[in-house]
């Protein structure tokens, strides 16, 4: 079974950067198409509450994010390190939240999915808090 696990996260003040990094210990990542994902203070909603952040297809050739953080974060992966990175600038208090890492192959090498549903396995996530 593959087992992610994302680190980097921590407090940052309104305006600074972090960088979060995915990586599993027992399989390569090269296969699999990534997505990152968040999910904001409050009760518990399981999966289907995570707000879908960015994706990075297996090929690395396609990149895509939500809105709210385009041209502030960006997601590589480096095959060779079997990891997988989101630097994240410009922080703002609304990307508080854990972050967690998702990877599923079988999709084609331009896949990049923003869907829950998508992905099977999951990360135990990594709280970014961002205030001042």
């Amino acid at each position: 079974q593959l087992q992610l696990v994302e680190s980097g996260g921590g407090l940052v003040q309104p305006g600074g950067s972090l960088t979060l990094s995915c990586t599993a210990s027992e399989f390569t990542l090269d296969p699999y198409t990534i997505g990152w994902f968040r999910q904001a203070p409050g009760p518990g909603k399981g999966r289907e509450g995570r707000d879908w952040v960015s994706c990075i297809s297996t090929s690395g050739r396609v990149t895509k994010y939500v809105d709210s953080v385009r041209g502030r974060f960006t997601v590589s992966r480096d095959n060779a390190e079997n990891t997988i990175t989101l630097h994240m600038n410009s922080l703002k208090s609304e990307d508080t939240g854990v972050y967690y890492c998702a990877a599923e192959r079988g999709y084609g090498i331009n896949f990049c999915g923003s869907s829950t549903t998508a992905f099977d396995n999951w990360g135990q996530g990594t709280q970014v808090t961002v205030s001042s």
